[in-house]
């Protein structure tokens, strides 16, 4: 099963991800920075297991962000 790795300490808060897979990403209120929707922390990243059906979006949304801290693994 394909997963979405967030090292969301680097995150800058651009809001591609959301625009790009909003059903997965959300900015946080209360510090900028995107939340990982249902994610599970693990060291300092955030982990998130997806369907097939959303790897596009995933995927996407890793390409586009500007600081590369998205990762898809399959």
């Amino acid at each position: 099963m394909p997963k979405i790795t967030h090292f969301r300490n680097n995150c800058i808060g651009c809001n591609s991800c959301a625009e790009i897979d909003p059903l997965h990403w959300k900015i946080n209120e209360k510090d900028g920075k995107m939340d990982l929707i249902n994610s599970i922390k693990k060291s300092n990243n955030y982990v998130l297991s997806i369907t097939a059906v959303d790897l596009a979006k995933a995927q996407q949304a890793a390409r586009d962000c500007p600081v590369k801290i998205i990762k898809v693994i399959l």
